[in-house]
Order: C-alpha cells, then structure tokens, then sequence
C-alpha cells in the first residue's frame, strides 16, 4: 500500500530546489529500491534524476558525468563505485513484450532501479517502491512532486 503524507508535495518550481530534493534523496535510497517518475513531458523528471545521479557521484567522489534522457536508447547504465543504477525511460514503449527486451524485470536487487513513464507497466508488483509524481499547478507556473512509497520515507520531513 502506497502512503503519503502532508510534507510529502514538494513546491520544486525553482531548480535550485530540485537539486536539493535530488541530494537528500541521494543519500536516503538504498540498493534494491525502485523510483518510478510520473508527470508530463517537460514537468523535470529527467532533471531531477541528473541531479539525482550527480549527487550520487559526488558522494562517491567521482567526477559528475552528463546525464542524457534514455528516450531513445531506452536505458542508460551507472556505475558509482561499487553501486549499479539503471535508469529506463518507457515513453517509447508501445507494447509490454519490450520490458522483457530491455531487462527490466531481471534480478534487480542488487541496484537502484530509476523508471520514467512506469505506467507503461502493467501487472508487476514491485518491492522497495518510491513514486514520485511531478506536477504542474493549473497555469503551469509551478511545479511539484508527490512522493508515496509502500515504506514509510523518514527524510520527507527535511523538505518542510
């Protein structure tokens, strides 16, 4: 069951808060975990996930490196030290035979596993999951992210 509370919404509308929400996820997601990124083109999934993965490097110090949309090559693979992240982008996926192509439901405890467009997925249950919904407010000026998750998440206190 997905959970979600009232400091769960994050006003991301300027970038420098995007990178802060992507550092304090960064040091709070652990191997096995699934983030699953849903919103509209354009709403900063992938920017979030560059900064995401940047600070991961950092923690790690490793050089940051350019972090491209997957769109067209459908995955794109990390290693950051001794961690393996994978990050799909499923918005080209028509059918959900290609899953199984691109291997997305091989053994993937042993990585962090980043899905854009994860309603393209069907019938899957997946443990270790955090959902994170970006949104436009009504004018498109601001933007947010919801995040639930099956196990309660400690650090959403530190976006109030």
């Amino acid at each position: 069951m997905l959970i979600a509370t009232k400091s769960s919404r994050i006003d991301i509308s300027e970038e420098k808060k995007t990178k802060f929400v992507a550092q304090i996820f960064s040091k709070n997601i652990k191997i096995g975990d699934f983030l699953f990124f849903k919103g509209e083109l354009g709403v900063g999934k992938t920017t979030f996930i560059k900064y995401l993965i940047n600070c991961l490097q950092i923690n790690k110090n490793l050089p940051v490196t350019e972090i491209p949309s997957p769109t067209f090559n459908l995955v794109h693979e990390y290693q950051i030290g001794e961690l393996i992240l994978k990050h799909y982008d499923l918005y080209r996926i028509n059918d959900e035979k290609e899953l199984d192509e691109i291997g997305i439901f091989e053994d993937n405890s042993k990585q962090i596993t980043l899905i854009e467009w994860p309603e393209k997925i069907k019938n899957t249950k997946i443990k270790n999951l955090i959902y994170l919904n970006f949104e436009y407010d009504e004018d498109y000026k601001n933007r947010y992210i919801t995040i639930l998750s099956d196990k309660k998440i400690d650090f959403l206190d530190e976006f109030k």
